[in-house]
């Protein structure tokens, strides 16, 4: 008989997938996945990132630890801006894994209102700097997984029932 009626996590079928709601479900984790969901290139850096979800560095970076650890998201270097002042070089985006736990838990569905929410987000001036560095490419299936088709309209020229 499986220990899981005492609360102690057990092997059982639905053992990985609880492991992963919890990963994904963690406030910070989860304000990390929106907004490298909402980014035009789905790569941040710290500041970029520390900016959109109101959270140290620290606590920030300590969660990406974790995103990393689980394989859901990696840190990618942009070389040629490694010891540049004011462009960052590292930037944090999804694996190939983590798209496709993002498949699995439907999160992929969401790009279009995490692309408008982080569009229509007032960024300050280091913020939109950040946000226009150059940085490097994501995995060919990683950025595949990403797109969606972006409609040219403006907001106010949708209306409900279309």
């Amino acid at each position: 008989m499986s220990e899981s009626h005492t609360g102690t996590p057990d092997s059982g079928p639905f053992a990985e997938q609880q492991r992963l709601f919890k990963l994904l479900s963690q406030d910070t984790r989860h304000l990390i996945i929106q907004e490298l969901l909402g980014h035009p290139t789905h790569l941040m850096s710290l500041a970029e990132l520390e900016y959109m979800t109101g959270k140290s560095q620290a606590a920030i970076k300590d969660q990406l630890e974790t995103l990393i650890e689980a394989g859901i998201v990696a840190r990618y270097t942009y070389e040629p801006s490694h010891g540049t002042r004011n462009l960052p070089s590292q930037f944090y985006g999804f694996t190939e894994r983590g798209v496709e736990i993002l498949h699995d838990y439907k999160y992929l569905r969401g790009l279009p209102a995490a692309r408008a929410l982080y569009e229509n987000t007032r960024k300050t001036e280091k913020i939109e700097r950040h946000e226009a560095a150059p940085r490097p490419e994501l995995p060919v299936a990683v950025a595949d997984a990403l797109e969606f088709d972006e409609p040219d309209l403006d907001v106010a020229d949708v209306s409900p029932n279309q």
